[in-house]
């Protein structure tokens, strides 16, 4: 099987092309460009410099969420085209689970998201290891940090934090024995985690057809809050009038 992973939910941008047992190709960028100025072109890059075309692939992945709506939305138009276009079955992958397939060598693994206004995206897994699968402890939500304090009392050590919101959750915690922080240069998404999240779904009969594909935010949008909190308010004042 060939699988090409994508990880765009953050601020960099990941492309990844698995080939049967191993990792045959893979790029990272974080130089600051936009997701819709750079991912089209990573992806041409990354098909010729292994001598494939987009109708060679037999699986597509790409983060689905949590993350950043824009990144997120271009990933899985990308995605949806270009599966769409070779009639190529793909699946929506966590994001966090993506973060998870990376870390191997401790007990938990805790991939935390930066989700603003006193929160991160966060879910737990144990770690994988000897090939298998992490398994999850915790569903994906956004979370105060504060509030994943019984957790990570309780849960199996070593413990590591990856994720660019790993800095406030190990900050929060660094003092309870066993909890860890991931290096910065090795916490951004990696798309190869993307194939091996999606590889093990496809194996279990999740695939979908691009047309199926759909994000998962976990929280609304600013604009959405907003116009919620501005109805809100309206209301109030509307039934505190004589």
């Amino acid at each position: 099987m060939i699988c090409f992973g994508i990880e765009s939910a953050g601020k960099t941008a990941s492309v990844a092309i698995w080939k049967d047992s191993g990792l045959l190709y893979e790029a990272t960028l974080r130089a600051g460009f936009t997701h819709s100025e750079s991912l089209m072109e990573m992806i041409d890059t990354a098909l010729k410099a292994v001598r494939l075309t987009a109708k060679d692939i037999d699986l597509w992945g790409v983060c689905a969420g949590p993350g950043s709506f824009t990144g997120l939305r271009i990933g899985l138009a990308a995605v949806k085209g270009l599966a769409f276009a070779c009639n190529t079955p793909c699946v929506a992958v966590s994001t966090l689970e993506a973060h998870a397939w990376t870390v191997c060598g401790v007990e938990t693994v805790i991939p935390a998201l930066d989700a603003r206004r006193g929160q991160v995206y966060a879910a737990a897994f144990s770690s994988p290891q000897y090939g298998n699968s992490p398994v999850r402890l915790m569903d994906d939500g956004a979370y105060p940090v504060d509030e994943l304090n019984d957790f990570v009392i309780s849960c199996k050590k070593p413990l590591v934090f990856v994720g660019d919101g790993a800095e406030i959750c190990y900050n929060t915690y660094e003092t309870i024995p066993g909890v860890l922080r991931w290096p910065e240069f090795l916490s951004d998404g990696k798309a190869v985690g993307v194939c091996l999240a999606a590889m093990e779904q496809a194996k279990n009969g999740l695939a979908q057809t691009g047309e199926e594909l759909r994000p998962c935010y976990h929280r609304l949008s600013q604009a959405e809050r907003e116009r919620m909190e501005k109805m809100t308010n309206q209301q109030k004042s509307e039934g505190q009038q004589p």
